[in-house]
């Protein structure tokens, strides 16, 4: 037994004592995001690594070090009681990264979004009243103009759009307000915000788009061809390039997108979560015990194995590894 400090370097003298050892298969615990650096040094060393889920490995009483649940972990593992939590193939996983980045910067824009109408409520704008989005083409004229110093509404109303549904005057009305400095200080913060996520969005869409093309040229050609869109859907945040062709080629000519209930977008997000190999599943209903909709299920993690949370995340200045 030998203990790692977990800076870079002494994660690589980790791996060169296990290799020194004779070691071809490694049994880790999750700990937030924490073991994600170990566990890609050690896939890129050659190792054979076993994401094991705490819930497997937590239920003997009195063992609650960090050096007794190394030992634990060996000993189960050297015995072939340890199943490894799913993780998509080395090739997927960037997909999956940008992809959950993207989420995130969807949900903060969304933040900003709320923050904004805040503002304007504060100023007894009543823009929500009379325009279903305030990020809309009529709402982000008005937002823009109110921002350059417009006040008068009849002026603010004509940047009403051809369809929306609200008449002029009532536009007029919701844009008769109490302007205040500290209220439009915070409309112009988040309002910047929100444009800067949005070409933080856009930058991973180019990231994406050119991560998702160069996997489907590494696959050969689909034996069938794109059937036409099931249906003709868009959304505000959906990413701005063709997804269903590369993916198309990516999944050896299936089309995700034409089972109800699931366009392009959740098609990538289904991909870049599982990959394209389901060999990890035995069955179907392997498959979809581990999903996040299924009723007894919180967390894809456990699908090779017993289905359940991460643990909390946790951060431990070193860490333990035993060999035998």
């Amino acid at each position: 037994m030998r203990k790692f400090r977990t800076f870079t370097s002494g994660l690589h003298r980790l791996a060169d004592w296990l290799t020194q050892c004779r070691v071809g298969t490694v049994a880790m615990e999750s700990t937030g995001v924490y073991w994600i650096p170990l566990y890609e040094i050690l896939e890129q060393r050659g190792f054979e690594v076993l994401l094991v889920n705490a819930r497997d490995v937590h239920n003997v009483r009195g063992r609650k070090t960090d050096v007794a649940d190394c030992e634990w972990l060996r000993e189960l593992h050297s015995v072939g009681l340890l199943r490894a939590s799913f993780r998509p193939a080395t090739a997927i996983v960037p997909l999956r990264s940008y992809l959950r980045q993207r989420e995130t910067l969807v949900e903060e824009a969304a933040t900003r979004i709320h923050r904004m109408q805040k503002a304007l409520t504060e100023m007894n704008l009543k823009l929500h009243t009379v325009l279903t989005d305030l990020t809309g083409q009529t709402g982000l004229k008005i937002v823009r103009s109110i921002l350059d110093g417009e006040r008068d509404p009849e002026r603010l109303a004509a940047h009403r759009d051809y369809r929306c549904h609200a008449a002029h005057a009532e536009i007029v009305a919701a844009l008769t307000g109490n302007y205040r400095a500290e209220h439009l200080f915070a409309l112009r913060q988040n309002f910047a915000a929100y444009e800067f996520l949005l070409q933080q969005i856009a930058q991973c869409d180019t990231e994406i788009e050119a991560l998702l093309t160069t996997l489907a040229a590494q696959q050969p050609p689909p034996a069938t061809t794109l059937p036409a869109p099931r249906r003709k859907t868009s959304s505000k945040h959906q990413p701005q390039f063709d997804i269903r062709s590369p993916l198309h080629r990516l999944t050896g000519g299936a089309d995700l997108s034409q089972i109800a209930s699931i366009g392009p977008q959740a098609a990538l997000h289904l991909i870049a979560e599982i990959g394209t190999d389901m060999s990890c599943w035995p069955t179907a209903k392997h498959f979809t015990s581990g999903l996040p909709w299924h009723p007894t299920t919180k967390s894809l993690a456990g699908a090779c194995s017993a289905p359940g949370p991460h643990p909390p995340p946790i951060g431990p200045r070193s860490s333990y590894a035993a060999a035998r």
